[in-house]
């Protein structure tokens, strides 16, 4: 049974080789690889199978195949061995099978027509081609006949015949007349596929003597024609008296007039044919008929329709045309010809036939010793076709045997295939209308594991995004892969791993912490290779201040911000659209680093403006609406830009100069302050207009210098203080003399890329700067401080030039001139450059370490010989990272950390170390090739550090007067523990700290029980831990003594026993109290108690009454009112007429009296920034959480819902008073307050 495995082309760039392979292994498309590894002929290229050639050219036969080793080619002639060294006009192309026969030296193209096939061979196997039938084009000439002119009476039908010689391939048919013009074709006149010339029926203007057919034969390019056909029509009331004389009166009486006819058909005749077409090839079928009036044709389809999207119908409707014919389309087509006396049909039978065609085409085979596999070669036809096999291009029944080999039908089978097996099979499927060869090979490989992915190939992903690391590998047989984290980590997996078939390791969403090394394993039983990648995961490019929506008014001024956060290790850029496209092309849009501005905004500056930031590895965008609105109305005297200046002309032409001179436009009551003058080259960059000049506003003439070899248009930019004008109209163009180049390239380098070359590159010369055609560049080196000459090459216009085979970092001398077809540009400057770096030789010595104190050292070294660098000294790089803490006396692998020192520097702090820690460190130097060897490494241990603070501290089991407190080693020993410090404090009602206390603790101990505690009282402790250098941080906690029950006489309350919880009232701030609730039934008296914890007392807030909004708004209310009072008293004063008391008001408004604002309602003079947000529950309680009883005596603090106590839905009384330790609850918890002066005066609005 064949083993069957696929690899999985998903998000991976790999080919298949030559063609897609049905087998355990597919080969990727890898030149090294390829050159490496044995395959048998694949025939690549071919002509034809039938090749018609014209007749006075050349032949070429083309066979091109390939192989390793490169295969071998001969050839077949008409089924023998073609000898082509015994026929001097034939040869064969050097590395090719490609045959050319040379015609245009005195061979004849008949000689050579027949059948040909080509053979390409090598030790693994050989392929064929398909049999190549080659005859040459023919165009006889038209045999030479005598035309009777035709006459015809007006109404009749005509056919005017062609008959057209035949040809190779056949012709192309037209009609024409004398004049060359093709003759009109309508429903009446048209032209069949015979290519006979059909009239339905005839009429007077269709005599004349020119009806003419043409035969155009394509591979010969000729065209031939045959003699003009005269056609005469003629009627009854046409005929002259001599023709009248020439007839008795019976023939005159008894001429009928034009009449109308019922249609016939004049193609196809008779009532039935058939037809045979070819599957895939086009169905053409014809109707033409004679009838008057014209008629008309309609197709159908017997016992079926057309077929849909394949049918179309051409010279109008005569002829019927269907592709793609299948089987399907096999049946009875019907055409009706009809017009209004009468129709005609005939029926057509057609039976689609078909050649040979695939279904399962053989594909080539790659297998390991030892494997299994199959080749399919599967066709079908009508009729079916027969499958035959070749192995090597010879009857697998006469080919060497193969005992893993088996034939079955269309199948080969193959069992434990060896080497040797290796061979080109190839399956023959034929028919009576043709046949199908294909070659596919079996290649049988024994090759230990590659990876084809480069080594430390870095990607790099934004986090939270999928990141694929590829392994493209290849081995016979095929390779497992395993995945590793860094260099000798543990095997990946998991669900958070995908491992596809094509070895690509994908991580679905990458995190920060998946930065590192990844390892990329593939062994078969031939071996084992691995290869390392890296990935870097990058924060996501963010827009932290997006711009807002923007009303502004015209001509006014707008700015849009866009301020971002980036991963500081990618460059963003910033780039603004306007309604989806590009900003205008106008000085009025500023781009700043962060914002948009849009100077002196239109009517057109209105829309959607978009900011679009992208890096390398990710893109956002946001959006903002400016809507622009009418701005207020303008002064009488309008200012603008000026108008474009007209009138523009050249004078004074010269070879490197001309003068040009303007007439200014309407300066639109700002003057001009200076023209532009800017050109176009239509030689070389056309459509594109260049700075030249700037010139003040009076100035209206400027001389202009010019470059040589320059087709020079200009125009002329008018500037005022409101901006610029439009350009003007261009000048006419001035073409410019050639001359040799005034300049050479620029930024001359030279810096090789391999150790053994060296790459010469420069900037290449602008068009204009070319001075005349055919620029090209004279490159120049030599190596310096050597007694050499110059070395020059001429080159194109290119801008490098790489010089192989130089010694390694050495420097050389380049220079760099250009040239045109007038001769070199001035002697260029020569510059500096060196030949391709290596890898360093040699690693620092003599690597020293003093450790500065428990996180910082310096490291020493030796400087490396300059020779042995190989290349420019960048620096050092140290590589150093943690062995052990020596407290913990653990190992576990730490990725390294590198510290680079620039240039030829020999030393280097170390900083951030772990206190109490072996370190290793190597050292090693950098050049622009990368990393030399590293130094032996060198061990050096940090002294102790403070510790951490202890992991945690927990306080328990409180009682009147004990407490236990349990806690953690500290995280970061950094050393080794002495002891542990315990601070603790009362704190009061209010708060305040009483006396602090100290205990030393050995470094042993995890837990102590303090004594002699008050009862009922919190504190406050301290805790840290201590090594011989010192204390390190400390961690606090609070907990809270019990209430002596002694000491307070229990309360007690009955409560209804259909109820779930009770209310405690009149309860002491910060107090500690037990509760216990019992219940008596007829099983007896059961009870539970908790503890629990009041919250502290809080002072009350302090008011000041005449800062409240609502007592403001109230005073203002009480001033309006009085004034509406004054003004009634003083209308009832004046009794005599009406006072405006509406128009004063509007007029002489007191500034005192505010309006509302219309948007949130509050007093324009006094409203509160936050008044009108909405309120939040408990947002109101002061900082100290202390409120007096006497302003709030339903608060819920009273019911115990303050600190501890909570209600459940059901109402039942859930407080946690187990004894723990409870935080002091945020400002702003779930307590609801009762309506209080001070929450009335702050919920006022």
């Amino acid at each position: 049974m064949m083993k069957k495995r696929s690899i999985s082309a998903s998000k991976a760039s790999l080919v298949l080789f030559l063609c897609q392979m049905i087998s355990a292994l597919d080969v990727p498309l890898d030149s090294k690889l390829l050159e490496e590894l044995s395959q048998p002929p694949t025939i690549t290229q071919q002509s034809p199978k039938d090749y018609i050639v014209d007749p006075r050219e050349n032949i070429v036969i083309q066979c091109e195949a390939k192989g390793k080793p490169p295969p071998s080619f001969s050839w077949t002639r008409n089924g023998t061995h073609f000898d082509i060294d015994k026929d001097a006009q034939v040869t064969m192309k050097p590395n090719s099978g490609t045959l050319v026969v040379n015609i245009m030296n005195g061979g004849k193209a008949e000689a050579y027509e027949g059948v040909y096939q080509c053979t390409a061979r090598n030790e693994r196997g050989a392929a064929i081609s398909n049999n190549i039938v080659i005859r040459p084009s023919r165009s006889p000439l038209w045999t030479k006949e005598k035309l009777e002119p035709n006459h015809v009476r007006e109404g009749d039908s005509l056919v005017l015949h062609c008959r057209p010689p035949v040809g190779l391939p056949p012709p192309i048919i037209f009609w024409m007349d004398n004049a060359f013009q093709r003759l009109p074709q309508s429903e009446r006149v048209s032209q069949g596929l015979n290519g006979d010339l059909y009239f339905s029926n005839v009429q007077p203007e269709d005599t004349r003597e020119d009806y003419i057919c043409y035969a155009r034969f394509n591979h010969t390019q000729t065209i031939q024609q045959k003699q003009p056909i005269s056609v005469k029509v003629f009627s009854m009331d046409s005929l002259n008296d001599t023709i009248a004389a020439n007839l008795s009166d019976t023939d005159i009486y008894g001429a009928k007039p034009v009449t109308e006819r019922q249609p016939i058909l004049l193609t196809p005749t008779g009532s039935t044919s058939t037809k045979v077409e070819l599957r895939g090839n086009v169905l053409l079928l014809e109707c033409i008929a004679a009838g008057l009036p014209t008629p008309v044709i309609r197709w159908i389809k017997e016992g079926g329709e057309l077929p849909a999207n394949r049918t179309f119908f051409e010279n109008f409707k005569k002829t019927l045309k269907i592709t793609d014919v299948s089987e399907a389309d096999s049946g009875n087509y019907k055409c009706i010809a009809r017009n209004i006396l009468g129709s005609a049909h005939h029926v057509i039978s057609v039976t689609v036939k078909a050649a040979p065609y695939w279904i399962t085409a053989p594909r080539n085979l790659v297998l390991s010793p030892g494997e299994d596999g199959t080749l399919i070669c599967r066709a079908n036809g009508n009729p079916k076709p027969n499958i035959s096999w070749l192995a090597n291009g010879v009857p697998i029944s006469i080919a060497p045997e193969d005992p893993s080999r088996k034939v079955d039908g269309d199948t080969i089978i193959f069992s434990h295939v060896q080497e040797r097996s290796s061979a080109v099979y190839q399956c023959n499927a034929s028919n009576e209308y043709g046949y199908l060869l294909a070659n596919a090979f079996v290649n049988v490989l024994a090759e230990p594991p590659r990876i084809l992915t480069p080594a430390n190939k870095l990607y790099q992903v934004i986090a939270d995004s999928p990141a694929l690391l590829d392994c493209a590998y290849f081995g016979s047989p095929k390779p497992e892969i395993e995945w590793f984290r860094g260099v000798k980590g543990s095997i990946l997996r998991g669900s958070e791993y995908i491992f596809h078939d094509n070895g690509t390791l994908e991580i679905p969403v990458a995190q920060k912490d998946s930065t590192g090394t990844y390892t990329c394993v593939a062994r078969n039983e031939l071996g084992k290779i691995q290869n390392e990648v890296q990935l870097e995961v990058k924060d996501p490019t963010m827009i932290i201040k997006q711009p807002e929506y923007k009303v502004i008014q015209r001509y006014g001024q707008v700015s849009f911000e866009c301020i971002i956060k980036h991963d500081t290790t990618l460059l963003p850029t910033i780039i603004w659209l306007k309604d989806n496209g590009e900003l205008p092309d106008d000085e009025r849009f500023l781009v700043g680093k962060d914002n948009l501005t849009i100077m002196n905004v239109t009517d057109k500056d209105d829309g959607t403006y978009t900011c679009i930031v992208n890096t390398t590895l990710d893109s956002v965008s946001a959006s903002a609406v400016l809507t622009v609105v009418a701005a207020p109305p303008t002064p009488a005297i309008i200012y603008a830009r000026p108008n474009p200046p007209f009138d523009l002309e050249l004078t004074g032409q010269l070879e490197r100069s001309v003068e040009l001179s303007w007439i200014p436009g309407d300066e639109n009551n700002s003057p001009i302050t200076s023209f532009v003058i800017e050109y176009e080259d239509g030689l070389h960059e056309p459509g594109v207009w260049h700075y030249q000049t700037e010139v003040p506003g009076t100035q209206t003439t400027v001389q202009l210098k010019l470059s040589p070899y320059v087709n020079y248009s200009f125009r002329v930019i008018a500037v005022n203080e409101i901006g610029r004008s439009q350009p003007s109209e261009p000048s006419e163009q001035y073409l410019t003399k050639s001359a040799n180049p005034d300049e050479n390239p620029s930024n001359v380098q030279g810096i090789g890329s391999e150790p053994d070359n060296l790459v010469i590159t420069w900037e290449s010369l602008k068009g204009f700067q070319s001075n005349g055609p055919g620029l090209q560049y004279k490159v120049s080196w030599r190596q310096k401080d050597v007694d050499d000459e110059w070395t020059s090459v001429i080159v194109a216009n290119v801008s490098k030039y790489i010089v192989s085979g130089t010694p390694t970092f050495v420097p050389y001398e380049i220079k760099v001139q250009a040239l045109n077809d007038l001769g070199y540009a001035p002697e260029p400057s020569e510059v500096i450059g060196h030949s391709g770096e290596d890898l360093p030789m040699v690693a620092p010595g003599n690597v020293q370490v003093h450790v500065i104190n428990s996180t910082l050292a310096k490291v020493h070294w030796d400087p490396v010989p300059l020779k042995t660098v190989r290349g420019h000294l960048q620096g050092y790089k140290v590589y150093y990272w943690k062995v052990q803490s020596l407290s913990r006396r653990s190992r576990r692998h730490v990725e390294k950390k590198i510290l680079t020192f620039r240039g030829n520097k020999t030393f280097g702090m170390l900083p951030g170390l772990e206190p109490y820690s072996s370190y290793k460190l190597n050292v090693r130097v950098v050049n622009g090739k990368g990393e030399g060897p590293a130094s032996p490494d060198k061990v050096f241990k940090t002294p102790e550090g403070v510790p951490s603070s202890p992991s945690f501290l927990k306080i328990t089991n409180p009682t009147l007067d004990s407490l236990t407190l349990e806690w953690g080693l500290p995280t970061h020993p950094n050393g080794i523990l002495t002891s542990y410090i315990l601070k603790f404090q009362p704190i009061n009602n209010t708060h305040e700290l009483g006396p602090l206390v100290e205990i030393r603790i050995p470094a042993n101990e995890s837990s102590l029980i303090l004594k002699n505690l008050n009862y009922s009282t919190r504190y406050k402790f301290y805790f840290n831990a201590q090594t011989s250098v010192g204390s390190g941080s400390q961690i606090t906690e609070e907990a809270v003594t019990i209430m002596d029950e002694g000491k307070e006489d229990w309360k007690k309350e009955i409560v209804n026993g259909s109820r779930s919880f009770f209310v405690l009232k009149g309860l002491t701030p910060g107090t500690a109290y037990k509760v216990r609730v019992g219940a008596e039934g007829l099983s007896g008296f059961r009870s539970s108690e908790d503890v629990f914890e009041t919250g502290p007392a809080m002072a009350s807030r302090q008011v000041d009454i005449a800062t409240q909004g609502w007592f403001i708004g109230l005073m203002c209310a009480v001033a309006l009112l009085i004034l509406i009072l004054l003004i009634v008293c003083f209308i009832r004063r004046n009794k005599g007429g009406k006072y405006p008391v509406k128009e004063k008001e509007d007029a002489h408004a007191d500034p005192e009296i505010q309006p509302m604002k219309e948007d949130d309602g509050t007093f324009g003079e006094y409203s509160d920034a936050e008044d009108h947000k909405p309120l939040k529950k408990g947002s109101r309680t002061p900082s100290d959480r202390t409120v007096k009883k006497e302003d709030s005596d339903d608060s819920l603090v009273d019911y115990g819902e303050g600190v501890n106590g909570q209600f459940n839905e059901d109402g039942s009384f859930i407080g946690q008073y187990s004894g723990k330790k409870e935080k002091e609850p945020a400002e702003g918890n779930e307590s609801s307050e009762a309506p209080s002066p001070v929450n009335a005066m702050n919920s006022f609005v």
